[in-house]
């Protein structure tokens, strides 16, 4: 799993999971807004912002 180049809004983190996981970008981002809500969406989109490597 890589963070594209294209097709991200800020990171890539959500299109990186949307490929791998086979499923909408909207979606994914939509999740991380409501985890957002609760505190947690924040720290995981950064957590994986880390840990996810940029596409060469």
């Amino acid at each position: 799993m890589v963070r594209p180049r294209n097709g991200k809004m800020i990171a890539g983190v959500c299109a990186a999971l949307a490929a791998r996981f086979g499923i909408p970008k909207a979606l994914v981002r939509l999740g991380f807004v409501l985890f957002g809500l609760f505190g947690v969406g924040e720290l995981a989109y950064i957590a994986l912002w880390i840990i996810i490597p940029k596409e060469k």
